[in-house]
C-alpha cells in the first residue's frame, strides 16, 4: 500500500521513536545504520519515508519482531496510542514465544552450584586460571 495524500511524510527513525521502539531518535538512527532494522526486508537509511502496510523487522536484544505499519505519526505519545501505529505478525509472535521458552528451559537446566566456593576452592580456581593463561 502506498502512502495516501493525507498521510504525513515521516522518516523511519522518527516513526520508530514515535512508536516507542527506541527512547531517542539517535538510538533509532544507530540501530538502522547498524543493520538491526530492515524496511520491507532490506537494509535502509534513517531518512527512508515510511508507508502504511510496510513490513519492518527489528532486532531488540534477544528478540526479533516483524511488524506491519498500520498508521503513521511523527509525534511520540503514550504507549497505548503508540501500539495502534503497528501490529506484529502471527509468525513473529510464535517465533518469539518459542525462543523465550527455549531460553527459559536452557536456564532451568543449568543447576546453580550447591554452595559458594570456599577459600581453598578460590585458591584452586586461581591456580587453574594462572596455569592455563601461560
Amino acid at each position: 500500500m502506498a502512502a495516501t495524500a493525507n498521510d504525513p511524510r515521516v522518516r523511519l527513525d522518527k516513526w520508530l521513536w514515535a512508536a516507542r521502539f527506541y527512547k531517542t531518535r539517535t538510538l533509532a538512527k544507530e540501530a538502522i545504520e547498524g543493520g538491526k532494522v530492515h524496511y520491507n526486508h532490506q537494509r535502509s537509511k534513517p531518512g527512508k519515508l515510511v508507508e502504511t502496510g510496510a513490513t519492518v523487522t527489528l532486532r531488540l536484544g534477544w528478540m526479533e519482531k516483524v511488524i506491519v505499519i498500520d498508521a503513521i505519526s511523527d509525534r511520540r505519545r503514550g504507549a497505548p496510542e503508540a501500539q495502534k501505529l503497528y501490529h506484529e505478525t502471527e509468525e513473529s509472535v510464535k517465533k518469539r514465544e518459542e525462543l523465550a521458552w527455549q531460553r527459559k528451559t536452557m536456564q532451568a537446566a543449568q543447576l546453580p552450584p550447591a554452595r559458594r566456593p570456599s577459600k581453598k576452592d578460590r585458591r584452586d580456581i586461581q591456580r587453574f586460571r594462572e596455569q592455563n593463561n601461560l
